[in-house]
């Protein structure tokens, strides 16, 4: 029995009802892994995206995934391979840019509830029509930003959205004060000379600070 898109939405629609921001983690080495969720998690950011961008996303993914209170999902997945990968790391939910016919496929027989990318009304409502109603909209500022997200809410108020790409502290809550927008996707909660110093405890800061967005 392949996962439907109506419970694929289901289920990334209650992760990402979890905090109002997921943090979109690029990680180069995977012994930052299990100390970097940690951080994260206690700064009560609990979904976490792990793109898979590097060699060491795979492994990172099967760290995090064993971490309490964390929810580890598989970001940038574009094939049906990296479903499959990302499936055997751990990862129990996915995100991608875009969403294509084999993509869905693949998610729908590896079980794995799919955040698909739109960034127009037309894919918005094709990946409707396939029962998706929790969407990543993705390049968020450079297709608009929150004015644009706003406007393609108006005839589709049944679709919520998570968005990412150039989502900042400075402008997170005009996304997240959208009636259309449940969370949203940012890197700037685990930054890399925070990461590379090992410094948790700012980490932590910074998440603690995120999760208190839009409230």
């Amino acid at each position: 029995m392949t996962l439907s898109a109506k419970d694929a939405s289901r289920q990334t629609r209650a992760i990402c009802a979890l905090a109002p921001i997921v943090p979109v983690l690029v990680i180069d080495d995977p012994a930052t892994a299990r100390p970097l969720a940690e951080a994260l998690i206690a700064g009560g950011l609990p979904a976490l995206e792990v793109t898979l961008r590097t060699p060491a996303a795979l492994e990172a993914i099967s760290i995090m995934a064993q971490v309490p209170g964390g929810h580890v999902g598989a970001g940038t997945l574009i094939t049906p391979e990296d479903v499959r990968a990302a499936k055997a790391a751990g990862a129990t939910f996915g995100v991608s840019p875009g969403a294509t016919v084999d993509l869905l496929a693949a998610c729908a027989d590896q079980d794995m509830p799919l955040l698909p990318g739109a960034a127009t009304a037309s894919e918005a409502m094709a990946l409707l029509a396939r029962g998706y109603d929790m969407l990543k909209f993705f390049p968020a500022e450079a297709s608009g930003g929150a004015p644009a997200l706003k406007a393609i809410g108006a005839p589709l108020p049944q679709i919520s959205f998570c968005p990412t790409g150039g989502v900042s502290p400075a402008n997170a809550e005009s996304y997240l004060s959208l009636s259309n927008v449940i969370c949203a996707g940012g890197s700037w909660v685990a930054p890399k000379d925070l990461v590379a110093a090992q410094d948790w405890d700012g980490i932590t800061q910074l998440a603690r600070a995120a999760s208190q967005l839009g409230r």
